[in-house]
This record gives C-alpha cells, structure tokens and sequence, in this order.
C-alpha cells in the first residue's frame, strides 16, 4: 500500500502518509534505460558504415532523450506526499506537492466528516475530510480499492481519537 500509518511518541495520536505508487523504483530506471537504448540500437548494426546511419542515429538519440525526460518527469511528480496528523484536540493535513507550495488543512477532529463519494468525483470512490468550513481531498492518487480500505482506517482513527 502506498501508504503508511504511524503513532508518534504522544499519546492518543496517529500520522498518515500517503505518497503516489511508483511502478519503476529508480534502482531500475539504469536496467531499463539500458535495456532501451540496447533494443533500440539493434536495429542500427544494418546501416553501420553507411550514410543511412547518420540520417536515422538523431532521431533515435531524440526517441531515447524523452523517453529518460518522460521518466525523469514522472519521478518528479511522484514527489507527492500527504501527511495527516490526527490528535484529540486537533488534526493537520498537509500536502507537500512536487511543483509549488504546500497546501494545508486543520480542523478539530471531533468536527470532521470523512466522506466516501463513490460517484461525483474526479475519481472512483473520492475520500474527503469535511471540517472548519472546508472540504479537502484525500488520496486521490491511489486505486479505487485502496480509497475503499482507506475510508474504513480514517473512520476508525478519528472514531477512536475522539
């Protein structure tokens, strides 16, 4: 699951830490940058010699460039994090975005409302926490499934702070 939860030190508090879920860990991003520019090359061996290879070698040096950028783009964005701090008088999200400032949010939790909207929203099962005049978006990032489990723990963590 990409995410997390956590009890700090304190008493009768919890922490939430959501992150989107990464497909190609960047352990794995030499093997199949290699593995590209390796298949992609084959086809080269052909024309070696010729005057064909100066003619098609930019392109497929282009290809390979924003293939690694469309990647190095991707991991950029995954920088996301989502952190939610439930405590009995007080609860604190934060969302730490890639590009840009942090956005936060905090209410008492006596007073939030988690909602499910399995229809309505940007995505399948849409979780929101409702409270202090605001309604805030929480998780949006992850699978349909993962909202489902994730509406089920928040209810019981805010159940069992209150």
């Amino acid at each position: 699951m990409p995410y997390e939860w956590t009890k700090p030190d304190t008493d009768h508090s919890v922490e939430l830490h959501l992150w989107p879920y990464r497909s190609l860990p960047k352990r794995d991003f030499f093997w199949f940058m290699s593995g590209t520019a390796a298949l992609m090359t084959m086809p080269l061996v052909a024309v070696f010699g010729t005057a064909v290879l100066w003619g098609v070698l930019p392109f497929m040096l282009i290809a390979i460039w924003a293939v690694w950028y469309a990647i190095g783009r991707s991991y950029k964005d995954g920088e996301l994090l989502e952190a939610l701090v439930i405590e009995p008088e007080h609860c604190h999200l934060t969302r730490h975005n890639p590009r840009g400032a942090p956005q936060e949010w905090q209410a008492n939790p006596y007073w939030v409302q988690v909602q499910r909207h399995e229809t309505g929203g940007p995505v399948e099962d849409y979780l929101t926490l409702k409270g202090n005049g605001r309604e805030v978006e929480i998780g949006s990032f992850l699978t349909a499934e993962e909202r489902r489990k994730l509406y089920i723990e928040l209810k019981q963590a805010f159940h069992e702070v209150k």
